[in-house]
């Protein structure tokens, strides 16, 4: 009589993982198709800007005000307004934007707590995708600059990406803006009292990100930014 290790060799049998390799040399297509559509859009779109925070956030808290504010006066400037496409802090950035009549996009990927895309991307301009990498790709790739509201993992994985790829100089500088000093200011000291402190990241490093607490402030950084850098794509 077989143990259960032999039964779960026998499970993955040679035909079985045969049938695994076939379906991810098909999953690169997959892949390549969402690279293409959204390569294909968003080359059109022009300079925007990336504004992230989270999908929680209620439409009467004060960083939804901000970020519809933020938004709105950065399309005033001639940015369009790229999110995540979800609601909380995206809803009111692709809010702002459309108020403001400045291009609104939307990267769409469908999460539990996200059941939907929200109703101020433009129509032209909404992207969905199934993995998360390739959106990530898009967010900097097309982005002149990252603003991060209050948000949660999902947030902070999209920042410390873009400090990270800046960082080690796999992409072009752009600025990032963090919105939010009560927010983001036990997370600041935490970055020069520990990862500075301990010699994890040089001096130099926190001059990669901003702290603010106003949409004009957030907007400010961006102009003076490109005052001495010329708009293009990231890399």
């Amino acid at each position: 009589m077989k143990n259960n290790d032999e039964k779960i060799i026998d499970a993955f049998s040679e035909r079985n993982w045969n049938e695994i390799r076939t379906n991810d040399s098909w999953t690169i297509f997959k892949i390549m198709s969402e690279f293409v559509e959204a390569f294909e859009k968003m080359g059109r779109i022009g300079p925007c800007v990336s504004i992230f925070g989270s999908a929680r956030t209620k439409e009467d808290d004060k960083y939804y005000q901000l970020a519809e504010d933020l938004a709105y006066k950065i399309t005033q400037h001639g940015y369009g307004v790229i999110t995540g496409g979800g609601p909380g802090i995206m809803e009111a950035a692709n809010k702002g934007a459309s108020r403001g009549g400045g291009k609104s996009v939307g990267l769409n990927i469908s999460l539990p707590f996200e059941e939907y895309s929200n109703p101020y991307i433009d129509r032209n301009k909404k992207i969905d995708f199934d993995f998360f990498f390739v959106r990530k790709v898009m967010f900097v790739k097309y982005a002149q600059g990252f603003v991060v509201l209050p948000g949660g993992f999902g947030t902070l994985d999209e920042l410390f990406e873009a400090i990270t790829l800046i960082q080690t100089k796999k992409i072009g500088k752009f600025p990032i803006v963090l919105v939010g000093k009560e927010f983001w200011g036990g997370l600041v000291d935490w970055i020069k009292n520990s990862l500075l402190q301990n010699g994890m990241i040089a001096e130099k490093d926190l001059d990669l990100f901003h702290v603010v607490d106003t949409s004009d402030e957030a907007v400010k950084v961006i102009n003076e930014f490109y005052t001495q850098y010329l708009l293009k794509p990231n890399f």
